[in-house]
C-alpha cells in the first residue's frame, strides 16, 4: 500500500473553499473508478484556513503511476491551478503492514505491530 499525504496552500480561505467544492466530483470519480484507489480525499484544514489536507491510499506503485496518466489527475491539477493554488508539499509512504488503532472491544491499544 502507498499513502500520499500533502498540503495545498491557497491565497485565501475563499479560494481554498472554492477548490474543495470544484474538485469534489473528481475526488469521488477517482476514488470509485480508478483501479487500486482505496481513498482520495482533499479536505479543508480546520486549523489553517488557507490549506487543503490531502490523503490518498493506493494499492501499489503501478496503480499510483497509472493515476498520474489518468484524465482525472489532469482534471484535478487543472482545477487547482485555475483556483490559484499557491504551493504544495507532498510525500509518499510505502506501507508494508497495517492494523487497527483500537482493540477488538474498542479499547485503546498500548502497543502496535507486536505480533
Amino acid at each position: 500500500m502507498i499513502i500520499i499525504v500533502a498540503a495545498l496552500e491557497f491565497a485565501t480561505q475563499e479560494k481554498r473553499d472554492e477548490a474543495v467544492a470544484l474538485t469534489a466530483d473528481v475526488q469521488r470519480l477517482t476514488r470509485f473508478e480508478e483501479p487500486g484507489c482505496f481513498d482520495y480525499c482533499f479536505a479543508p484544514d480546520p486549523a489553517e484556513p488557507t490549506r487543503i489536507q490531502v490523503y490518498e491510499l493506493w494499492e501499489n506503485s503501478e496503480c499510483l503511476a497509472a493515476h498520474f496518466e489518468h484524465p482525472y489527475y489532469d482534471r484535478m491539477a487543472s482545477l487547482l491551478r485555475g483556483v490559484g493554488m499557491v504551493s504544495s508539499t507532498n510525500q509518499a509512504y510505502l506501507i508494508e503492514q497495517g492494523e487497527s488503532v483500537y482493540t477488538e472491544t474498542g479499547g485503546k491499544k498500548t502497543a502496535f505491530f507486536q505480533d
